[in-house]
């Protein structure tokens, strides 16, 4: 996949990795479409970039289809085309077990991390075929293959995410619509202050106890990288692929490390 003068639509372009996803595809020449709910969020980003007409910015609250709908009209009209879209916003949910989570709290997370996801990509896919090459790249997580207490639902929309992509894949086979699921490992951004959630203190986040964080440029260097590449999937985070591997060999093991080393998350 081309990325120099190639034009991408971008959601969560206003902050975190979707930030630096927008500015790492600018940088190598792309035109990008950069869509965010944070009007704030976009500015600064056009702001860092840089790169005038070249980086648009669009206040789209991606749960509302007929706006996602209305944004591709505006994005071909400025752009003239779509050649990839990258799905990136996500929330995450309070940290509390499922029976403590009203279903209000559910279904916004499942709104914005799947519902969100297919409403970008019915709108966007037709396009995406008219194209000679395009690509198609949406942002899972770890919790996809694993479950993270206190994340259950989240967990649940990823995996969601991550199996939607996958028959995507296998239903685009033979077209020129390249679909990359992206396992992301923790990471440092603002995703709790975005979703309005706090984070509970626990041994795991303690200095010494080998936890990274990826940071959001090296994280959108592998997607975007992933994305040139056209890769079926791309674990990005020691983290995830560690986890990942785990997942692979023993679920219930995998299931049980987690619960264990996360369970102050509930305490």
């Amino acid at each position: 996949m081309q990325i120099n003068t190639n034009v991408f639509v971008v959601t969560g372009g206003g902050s975190g990795i979707g930030r630096q996803v927008v500015l790492g595809l600018v940088r190598r020449g792309a035109r990008v479409a950069a869509v965010d709910l944070n009007e704030a969020g976009l500015a600064e980003t056009a702001r860092l970039a840089g790169v005038g007409e070249r980086l648009t910015t669009h206040v789209v609250d991606v749960t509302d289809r007929a706006r996602v709908a209305a944004l591709a009209d505006e994005v071909v009209a400025t752009h003239g085309r779509v050649d990839g879209l990258l799905n990136v916003a996500g929330i995450i949910q309070p940290f509390v077990r499922v029976k403590d989570l009203d279903f209000a709290q559910m279904e916004k997370v499942m709104a914005v991390n799947f519902w969100g996801v297919i409403n970008t990509t019915k709108t966007f896919l037709p396009l995406l075929l008219e194209r000679p090459a395009a690509s198609l790249v949406n942002v899972a997580s770890m919790g996809a293959v694993a479950p993270v207490p206190g994340q259950t639902i989240y967990g649940a929309s990823k995996a969601a995410v991550k199996m939607l992509t996958e028959g995507l894949y296998a239903e685009l086979m033979g077209t020129s619509v390249a679909a990359t699921i992206v396992i992301m490992g923790g990471s440092a951004t603002d995703i709790t202050k975005n979703s309005g959630v706090e984070v509970p203190r626990t041994d795991a986040a303690k200095p010494g106890t080998g936890m990274t964080l990826t940071s959001p440029e090296d994280a959108a260097a592998q997607i975007i990288g992933a994305m040139e590449k056209g890769v079926f999937r791309v674990v990005v985070g020691k983290d995830a692929r560690s986890l990942d591997i785990l997942s692979r060999i023993s679920p219930k093991k995998a299931t049980e490390t987690i619960a264990t080393r996360m369970k102050a998350l509930l305490s």
